[in-house]
């Protein structure tokens, strides 16, 4: 099966954003790839919520959704929105950190709402506090599809591993794992989280990423790792997209999912312990 993972330097304006993310769309599925994968906050990165404010809307109104929604039809193609940042009903007046599986006819086959947010101190100059502005979520999401099944996650929830190992005793054989990753946490642990997730799991692992400074109007200029890799079932990596915007393909062979799962049982052989 022909994938490919989509890397963005996103700005923080969507209007800006979206012609540059249907134009890779497209050169994916020109390049045969009929499984397209967007990163975290496709739509709009931005630092300022004064600017999310004036820019993000509700999953009704958004002009993104709405345009992916409608390429995913034109080229008959499956395609994970790998997250937008979107207003919500809330009375804090928090955002939601969506991730979206598109079917070739358009329709939203499954949604996920990112359920642990990056609120974390780099340094002593860096520091995320992604829960002030968004509300996380509280339900996993596993979807059948003539693909395979697919559990879907964003960014940090890779640092959380009982929830992809939940998403494969349940049956998962792709993880998705769209990001924004930050460059230091990037270098030091992007590749092992997303190689250790697949070993325990003996999933593929899908993680198309943010890369680069991006463009703001307002507010500090975020910077993320880039690097979106393809891990295989066994923990080996079947492609990484650098630090350039671009399109990464791989080529999944879903059997091997069984195979490795077989050669190592881990996932159903977990034995009971008396605490520390």
């Amino acid at each position: 099966m022909r994938t490919a993972l989509l890397q963005l330097n996103s700005s923080d304006d969507p209007a800006a954003n979206l012609p540059v993310t249907q134009q890779l769309i497209g050169q994916a599925s020109a390049g045969g790839a009929t499984f397209v994968l967007t990163p975290e906050v496709t739509n709009c990165v931005s630092a300022s919520r004064t600017r999310q404010q004036e820019v993000l809307r509700t999953e009704e109104d958004d002009a993104t959704l709405a345009a992916l929604r409608a390429q995913a039809h034109e080229l008959g193609i499956w395609l994970l929105i790998g997250s937008l940042a979107l207003k919500t009903d809330d009375s804090d007046g928090r955002f939601a950190n969506r991730s979206f599986l598109i079917a070739p006819d358009g329709g939203i086959a499954a949604r996920y709402d990112k359920i642990h947010m990056f609120d974390v101190e780099v340094s002593e100059t860096e520091s995320y506090r992604e829960s002030a502005g968004y509300r996380p979520g509280r339900k996993s999401t596993l979807v059948e599809t003539p693909l395979g099944r697919i559990g879907m996650t964003i960014c940090y929830d890779i640092r959380f591993p009982h929830l992809y190992r939940g998403l494969a005793q349940a049956g998962a054989e792709i993880l998705t794992i769209p990001s924004a990753f930050s460059p230091v946490t990037g270098a030091a642990h992007w590749e092992s989280l997303l190689r250790a997730r697949a070993i325990e799991t003996g999933a593929y692992i899908l993680a198309p990423a943010q890369t680069g400074e991006h463009p703001a109007t307002r507010g500090k200029r975020r910077k993320t790792h880039g690097h979106s890799m393809a891990v295989g079932p066994w923990g080996d990596i079947l492609a990484d997209g650098g630090q350039e915007p671009g399109v990464v393909y791989v080529d999944l062979d879903l059997p091997q999912v069984a195979q490795a799962r077989q050669r190592i049982p881990s996932l159903h052989a977990a034995s009971e312990f008396d605490g520390p």
